[in-house]
């Protein structure tokens, strides 16, 4: 007899949530989706009719995590509330996959540690990218010691829909997320810890909000604005919360930023964010002492240039198409949830290393904030 699957319950079941929606209930094997609580009739809406009527609905995020049928809880719901919601999952000592960024403070990653020390059961992070194949293959051409010692790593992310997923809402606002080197870029910051192996211990960064913000009102909405025929970030056809004005005088989050930072070991390294370029993607280049090894996002290709191979061609992977979100990055977190329920053990993407993601972010807007002064990062007590 197969086992009985891993019954889920979703705290925000639209956009990321949805996903994870979708995703447990019709794709990935051994889950169940039983329960769904949002603040919004039209996403609970939806969530029925993927769903069905069996499964719970609620507003309260407390019916759901203490509902007799949750084994598992995924919060997907904005920055701000992870922490909370994450900790009534955890002292509830349900399993719990917590989107990123784990919280929009160091202090509240760290209380969310404390509690999974006492809690004793599966906690993921929405970090997918380390489940990648594209950084699957760096990781082993890293830990090979095919490029010789890590001594360097510089990234760019050109986020070319930045006005369109992170200035007409809640993203803008520092309050709400602390800033979009910490809400956007825990991505990147996990896979340079990841990669080499070391945590950031020192950073500087310099950054400022040079395209977005301005002086429309806070309330003022795109369809409502006499501008939006010729606005180039006017956003048409969606709901009131994701349609503020990405002018509007509330919008105190940096929009482009350079973060220079050292890991343990010694290395050097630096990312860069910038929201109002043209395009979209991200590169990764770690340089060793024999060699470097870099992604190319746009090509699906990873590719290592030795230092002694004068003459000869770049080793260059070329990666399958893949599917899902991240870059086929979603699903394989997903599946490894359920497996890391079933097998009693942690997943990937680690509580810690979440932490330290946001502890680098934090760590970086404090500097930018305080005109690129050095600070150090810190590190959890527990």
């Amino acid at each position: 007899m197969s086992e009985k699957p891993i019954r889920i319950g979703v705290i925000g079941v639209s956009n990321r949530g949805g996903y994870f929606v979708n995703a447990f209930h019709k794709e990935v094997e051994g889950a169940s989706v039983v329960a769904g609580m949002d603040v919004r009739d039209e996403h609970l809406d939806r969530f029925r009719e993927i769903v069905g009527p069996e499964a719970l609905v609620t507003k309260d995020y407390h019916e759901l995590i203490n509902h007799p049928e949750v084994d598992a809880v995924v919060v997907a719901s904005p920055d701000k509330f992870h922490e909370e919601q994450g900790l009534a999952v955890l002292k509830a000592r349900k399993h719990l996959l917590l989107e990123k960024p784990m919280a929009i403070t160091v202090e509240g990653c760290d209380r969310l540690l404390a509690a999974h020390k006492e809690a004793g059961v599966v906690f993921g992070l929405g970090l997918s990218m380390r489940y990648m194949p594209m950084f699957q293959v760096m990781k082993r051409v890293i830990d090979s010691g095919q490029i010789g010692e890590v001594k360097a790593y510089w990234c760019n992310h050109f986020v070319g829909k930045g006005g369109h997923f992170y200035f007409h809402d809640w993203h803008a606002v520092r309050a709400d997320s602390t800033g979009l080197l910490l809400q956007k870029g825990t991505h990147d910051l996990d896979i340079m810890h990841y990669l080499t192996g070391r945590f950031a211990t020192r950073v500087a960064a310099f950054g400022g909000l040079d395209y977005y913000g301005g002086d429309k009102p806070n309330d003022l909405h795109c369809p409502d604005c006499p501008e939006k025929d010729t606005c180039p970030e006017a956003q048409l056809g969606w709901p009131d919360y994701f349609s503020l004005c990405a002018f509007r005088r509330e919008v105190d989050v940096e929009d482009n930023h350079v973060v220079i930072m050292e890991l343990e070991g010694g290395i050097r390294a630096a990312y860069q964010e910038c929201h109002f370029t043209p395009d979209y993607h991200r590169d990764h280049i770690v340089i060793g002492t024999k060699g470097r090894v870099w992604n190319d996002e746009l090509t699906n290709t990873v590719t290592v240039k030795m230092r002694q191979r004068h003459g000869d061609s770049d080793i260059v992977h070329t990666l399958h198409p893949t599917e899902g979100e991240h870059g086929g990055g979603d699903p394989r977190l997903c599946r490894d949830f359920i497996a890391a329920i079933r097998e009693g053990r942690p997943l990937l993407n680690d509580p810690y290393s979440a932490r330290m993601s946001v502890a680098v972010g934090v760590a970086a807007h404090e500097s930018i904030r305080a005109m690129g002064k050095m600070i150090e990062v810190s590190r959890p007590n527990v």
